[in-house]
């Protein structure tokens, strides 16, 4: 059964990468891992922390070619308000940092990133079922708590996420080892704005993002980004508003962890086996009836013989 689950997964992703092909021409390697961070592109989303750790790859790939690496591709599908200028910077970021990949044969057949243009209903039919990891990221005590995290666990995706939103009770419903839980707490957060947060202070603390942070300086495909490293390191008010590197080692090593996991095929089809039996606590028959009994004070309707 657990094999059978993985055929499926696979014959999703190929799906997927035939879907892009046709709109497209791009190709995208189906035996990757397919790493998928959907929904809107909003810096509590923080987008951003995800290509932190995608340009520490990119470092790693390049200082270490030799280095056995699990190919991976990053998935990026979102649309930003007309007028967030930050947003659309994290986009291009996102643009120029995957062709530049691209265009490095050293790296391209280890690592991809693809922004997917027009994200819609149609494009998320194909994306949520080829999805292998779930990037649900936000900032604690940001997520007002949607349901796009749902549809890709019940699609047998692993979920890498904050303890916000709806990752909460998906980790009371699948258990902490079938999920990939990171980073600050929202008490510790508030916690950590009381007492002063200095970005910076990671910075100097941590040489794997100094080095990513100066990549952004010199920039990808011949475009920098140091816009984007001022507003980690001194911003405008508040620096690093969503603390990206006060959860970046968290984040990085709970990554690698899941990396390590989807390599041991057994484990990885359990737990993507369990994520989709667990689902089944989230089904509308369900939330219906406790609104029915709680909130709406109804009495269900039984049919008469």
């Amino acid at each position: 059964m657990r094999a059978k689950v993985r055929a499926i997964k696979h014959d999703n992703k190929i799906a997927f990468s035939n879907h892009i092909y046709r709109q497209t021409g791009r190709l995208i390697d189906t035996h990757s891992f397919y790493d998928v961070h959907i929904k809107r592109l909003h810096e509590y989303k923080r987008q951003l922390l995800n290509v932190l750790n995608i340009i520490g790859l990119y470092i790693d790939i390049k200082e270490n070619p030799n280095k056995e690496f699990q190919p991976q591709t990053f998935l990026f599908a979102a649309k930003a308000a007309p007028g967030y200028y930050m947003a659309k910077n994290i986009i291009k970021l996102i643009c120029f940092l995957g062709k530049e990949i691209e265009n490095d044969p050293a790296v391209r057949e280890k690592l991809a990133v693809v922004f997917l243009e027009n994200y819609n209903v149609s494009m998320a039919e194909a994306l949520v079922p080829a999805a292998e990891l779930s990037e649900q990221i936000s900032l604690a005590g940001k997520e007002a708590s949607g349901t796009g995290c749902m549809k890709l666990m019940i699609n047998g995706a692993m979920t890498i996420g904050t303890l916000d939103g709806a990752n909460v009770e998906m980790l009371d419903a699948v258990g902490e080892e079938n999920m990939y839980i990171f980073g600050l707490t929202s008490s510790e957060v508030d916690n950590l704005w009381l007492r002063g947060y200095n970005s910076a202070e990671f910075y100097a603390n941590n040489e794997k993002l100094r080095k990513i942070i100066n990549a952004l300086n010199i920039g990808f495909a011949g475009e920098s980004f140091a816009d984007i490293a001022s507003y980690l390191l001194t911003g405008q008010g508040v620096a690093d508003p969503y603390m990206c590197l006060a959860d970046f080692e968290s984040y990085r090593t709970t990554h690698a962890r899941a990396i390590s996991d989807y390599q041991d095929k057994d484990k990885w089809n359990r737990m993507s086996l369990l994520n989709i039996a667990a689902c089944g606590y989230f089904a509308a028959d369900r939330s219906i009836k406790e609104y029915a009994e709680n909130i709406w004070n109804i009495k269900r309707l039984t049919d008469k013989k």
